[in-house]
């Protein structure tokens, strides 16, 4: 995230679900566990939000695992205790996200929990945010419960950045980007999990510092599980804000889609491997150049793709902050491969 005030917006995309009288869940078999790190910031408007609604979310136990916190982050969860009295504080060592989970369900579950829910600490939840997932995991029967994200922004930059993440050319198609349909799907953004399932498979591979959904969801759909991506129930985020921010992310994502590939024996998706080919072949195509100019057809060509796309999103957005598309788009693609390749060269060292 940037360093901006400015917080991603979770809503629904259908308001009446929120007040269904359909959301009959019984509050003792949901564990909803917020990991956090330094996000005093946050924190408190994300519990609020997640207590809105239904008066039988005060019922539901919350968990803030808090990894170390240095800014006070701990100091308001203690506070708002008194305020939520369902509301518990437990400390994370292992400081992330995947550990986190892991902790939670292990400690801070009973013999009546069912359903774990996932949440972020520096997001706003609509109403029954929580209900909403688990009443999807107990309707659908589904192992794991996921939601569609929409990407909105406020600077220029985080606009061109949300209007190109969620398309072919940023995400490349992925089902949970921007996804209107519910469905069964191989991944998506995590949200809720049948607590059983995550117990059979092990919970997340700790090892992971990015990607651990993307590689727990490989090891539920080796064991039979599957994943229910709710179409009714979305998040709207706010992607980075700066090309240093974004460069930094996906170089991350990018090195652990190749842990995870190679944890697994598996191959790059084609729209996966897109972004590693535009690398290869424009950095190729540079240094080829000084002996074989048409070689400069490669990254001109990748170049012009983006400039083009970046055009195409200025004008149908009427905005000049589409400009910002195209060098959102090569920072992704870049980044992710580099990050790929990096880790490819590795040789199983995680770091």
């Amino acid at each position: 995230m940037t360093q901006s005030r400015r917080k991603p917006m979770l809503t629904v995309i259908e308001p009446s679900l929120a007040h269904t009288p359909q959301l009959k869940v019984d509050p003792a078999a949901i564990l909803a566990v917020i990991p956090a790190l330094n996000e005093a910031r946050h924190i408190e408007e994300c519990i609020r939000s997640l207590m809105a609604g239904s008066p039988v979310l005060r019922l539901v136990p919350l968990t803030v695992a808090d990894g170390g916190s240095s800014d006070g982050t701990q100091a308001i969860v203690e506070r708002l205790k008194g305020e939520f009295p369902n509301l518990r504080l437990l400390e994370n060592p292992k400081r992330l996200q995947s550990a986190a989970l892991n902790l939670a369900a292990e400690t801070h579950s009973s013999e009546r929990t069912r359903y774990l829910v996932r949440c972020d600490a520096h997001s706003i939840y609509p109403e029954n945010f929580i209900l909403l997932v688990a009443a999807a995991l107990q309707r659908t029967g589904a192992a794991s419960v996921a939601v569609p994200m929409d990407a909105v922004g406020e600077t220029c930059f985080e606009k061109g950045n949300a209007w190109v993440v969620d398309t072919l050319l940023g995400s490349g198609g992925s089902a949970h980007r921007g996804g209107q349909r519910s469905a069964y799907v191989d991944h998506g953004h995590h949200a809720g999990f049948d607590i059983e399932w995550f117990r059979k498979i092990g919970g997340y591979d700790e090892t992971f510092s990015h990607n651990e959904d993307a590689e727990y969801d490989v090891r539920l759909g080796k064991a039979g599980g599957k994943v229910w991506l709710d179409a009714g129930i979305r998040i709207q985020y706010v992607p980075r804000g700066t090309v240093r921010s974004l460069a930094r992310q996906y170089y991350n994502y990018g090195k652990g889609r190749a842990r995870n590939l190679a944890k697994h024996g598996s191959r790059l998706k084609v729209r996966q491997a897109v972004p590693v080919v535009a690398l290869v072949g424009s950095v190729g195509g540079l240094l080829a150049a000084p002996f074989f100019l048409p070689a400069l057809i490669l990254p001109a060509g990748y170049l012009s793709l983006l400039a083009g796309a970046s055009s195409a999103v200025a004008v149908r957005r009427k905005s000049i902050c589409g400009l910002f598309a195209g060098i959102a788009a090569g920072t992704m693609h870049l980044c992710w491969a580099a990050g790929y390749i990096r880790q490819q060269f590795a040789r199983g060292n995680p770091t």
